[in-house]
């Protein structure tokens, strides 16, 4: 899939062997690994972090093939969503960043475009956590308010 706002494929980065198996040299205990999921959650660890510190400190490489599920599908199962989606956040994030920038830098253009098109971000997305059941339905993006929102 391509970016959303540029002109490039979005396909940096590295990729992911392909297989389909857990390698024997990895944690094989399923319910360790939920706990270590669990606990770093409870530390205020972010989804993608969780998965960083297992593949890097546990010798996890991939949540997915050994749980058959995600790293969040894990958390949710146990009650322990978040109330706005981490991606969401992350967006959030970015915009205010920018709105505090564009504070000091009122002619800074190419910024202001940015944050037109992270805020088209929050929003479209937002409106796709509605229509999941991931966001409450009277949730609002609102920049004077944006603040408040980020944790």
């Amino acid at each position: 899939m391509s970016r959303m706002h540029s002109g490039g494929k979005g396909r940096s980065g590295s990729t992911r062997p392909n297989v389909s198996e857990v390698p024997e040299w990895s944690e094989q205990d399923k319910s360790i690994v939920e706990n270590l999921i669990l606990e770093l959650h409870e530390a205020g660890n972010s989804n993608a972090m969780i998965g960083t510190i297992l593949r890097d400190q546990h010798a996890v490489p991939s949540v997915k093939l050994l749980l058959g599920k995600s790293v969040s599908s894990v958390l949710s199962e146990n009650g322990k969503n978040r109330e706005i989606p981490e991606e969401l956040m992350n967006m959030m994030r970015k915009a205010l960043g920018l709105i505090d920038h564009l504070d000091n830098n009122r002619k800074d253009l190419h910024n202001n475009r940015q944050l037109n098109l992270i805020e088209s971000k929050i929003r479209r997305s937002a409106r796709y956590y509605k229509s999941k059941g991931m966001l409450s339905d009277s949730w609002d993006y609102k920049r004077d308010q944006l603040r408040l929102m980020v944790e």
